[in-house]
């Protein structure tokens, strides 16, 4: 049944509605979206989320994203959205749904609310990685989950020399190591045993993967902390941002990651301890019924 007609909040008149280009569906969804969006008085605006360089230039007219797709999409909106503070609320249509609010059959019981201004706003950090040869700048990002300094494609270990602060950490021998947010603490960290933090928090959580014979466990620092990585290998290592794009790292190379001065903006409905009953609907194990 169709909702009533209602009035729109007037800081979400200009709504970018970002849909994911291999979910089939989510086609569809994103253009009854905007027709329901139509209907109540805003301007809503539609691109797939992979569009990144249609998007970007228009950021600053959105006052609301609307998300469909998996985490991988939030992962994406929230990089485009850095800095422009625009709202993101997601419609789950991947696997986990970590990030996202709403699903395919809640939407239009949910956005409702949004639009009428019953919902609450949950600030994540983001960390800025900047990659360094020398004293050149190479390439700057944004991250929400994580920042990974790892091996290449050869099955070698690369040595991490780490600093905190322009203190020496350690060197560490392994595969890789995670830089990652209370965001990112569920995602590649949380695969190597690394702890588990309320995504509200604001620490920079710094784990390694696979060490041999060097420190083996997680640290978890304040958000005013600058990690630098130094990156010692006689083959290929690479960057990692938000597991969704690389940049090549050659022996000399150094990484520094701290908080960046950008932060996401997530919308919630539910109770603020939603996530750790979020948390244990995906740890905990599932059986169907025989």
């Amino acid at each position: 049944m169709e909702k009533p007609a209602m009035r729109t909040s007037p800081s979400f008149n200009r709504v970018a509605v970002l849909h994911h280009p291999k979910i089939e569906a989510s086609h569809s969804l994103a253009q009854e979206i905007c027709d329901w969006l139509a209907g109540q008085g805003c301007h809503p605006w539609t691109a797939l989320t992979w569009e990144e360089d249609k998007i970007r230039p228009r950021m600053g007219e959105f006052d609301l994203l609307i998300v469909l797709g998996g985490d991988g999409s939030m992962l994406r909106a929230a990089r485009m959205a850095a800095g422009y503070n625009v709202p993101i609320v997601g419609i789950n249509m991947g696997r986990l749904g970590f990030l996202s609010e709403m699903t395919p059959r809640t939407w239009r019981d949910q956005l409702p609310r949004v639009l009428a201004g019953d919902y609450w706003l949950e600030q994540r950090m983001m960390l800025q990685a900047q990659t360094w040869q020398g004293k050149q700048l190479v390439a700057e990002h944004v991250a929400l989950n994580d920042v990974v300094v790892s091996r290449g494609s050869l099955a070698r270990v690369v040595r991490l020399r780490t600093e905190i602060d322009g203190d020496t950490l350690t060197t560490y021998v392994a595969d890789g190591l995670i830089i990652s947010t209370p965001t990112g603490s569920t995602a590649y960290a949380l695969a190597v045993g690394g702890p588990i933090l309320p995504p509200t928090l604001r620490n920079i959580l710094v784990i390694p993967i696979a060490p041999h014979l060097t420190l083996d466990r997680a640290i978890v620092l304040d958000e005013g902390s600058t990690v630098r990585v130094h990156v010692a290998t006689d083959h290929q290592a690479i960057l990692t941002v938000d597991g969704q794009f690389e940049v090549e790292l050659q022996d000399g190379h150094h990484v520094d990651v701290r908080a960046s001065e950008h932060i996401s903006r997530f919308v919630r409905l539910g109770k603020r301890t939603y996530f750790y009953h979020t948390l244990l609907a995906r740890l905990e194990p599932r059986w169907d019924d025989e």
